[in-house]
Parts: C-alpha cells; structure tokens; sequence
C-alpha cells in the first residue's frame, strides 16, 4: 500500500505545486485563461487557496516521510478531498457543468487514494 500512496501524492504534488505555486506568483490575468474562476474571486483569497494547497503537499509528503506526526498526511489528504469539493461546488455554481468540474474528480479520486493507501499502511 505504501506504493499506491507515493503514487498518488506524487500525482497530487505535481499538479498542486504546479496550480498553487501559479496562483500565488502569477497575477489575475496570467490565471484567467486557465482559471476563470479568479475574475470574481478577491486575489488576496486565491494567494490564500494556493499557499493552502501548496501547505496540503508538505502535509502529504514529509510526515511519512520523516516519521514525524505521520496523521497530518491523513489531516492532508482529507484535506484536498473537502477543497475539491468546494472548487466543484464553485465551478458548478458558475454553469460549468462536467467539463468544469473533470480535473476535480480526478484530483479527489487521487487524494481518496492516497487516504485509502494510508490506512492501509502501518504509519
């Protein structure tokens, strides 16, 4: 099982890193074409979602990796799964529709994996 959790946080911490560390160094119209959500989103709180999901990926990593308080990776994953939702609902809200809300499931499949892959290993 630990295999399937390094997997899938490897899976989450790219595309996380990637989307938090945009949304907190690029400027509102560097993200509006990949993100149109952030035309009506205050910037202060997408530089907020994204040091949150670049936090999550520490919190997924280092704990089992270090050994150290090994339930924040748990507290992480848990974590990406309620922000996935919430950027479903938000995207829903919008008229969006499934074309809008693909990457969220899949990026909530991966963080069930990886709490399903935690549980199962001996952290």
């Amino acid at each position: 099982m630990e295999i399937v959790y390094w997997i899938a946080v490897a899976l989450l911490g790219v595309l996380y890193v990637y989307a938090g560390g945009a949304k907190l160094v690029r400027s509102r119209e560097q993200l509006l074409p990949l993100m149109q959500w952030v035309q009506d989103t205050p910037m202060p709180a997408v530089r907020a979602i994204g040091a949150i999901e670049l936090t999550g990926v520490a919190g997924l990593v280092l704990p089992p990796l270090l050994g150290i308080a090994p339930w924040l990776a748990l507290a992480a994953a848990i974590g990406f799964v309620l922000l996935q939702l919430f950027a479903t609902r938000v995207h829903l809200a919008r008229g969006e529709g499934l074309a809008g809300i693909g990457i969220n499931l899949v990026l909530i499949v991966l963080a069930l994996a990886a709490i399903a892959a935690w549980l199962g290993s001996d952290w």
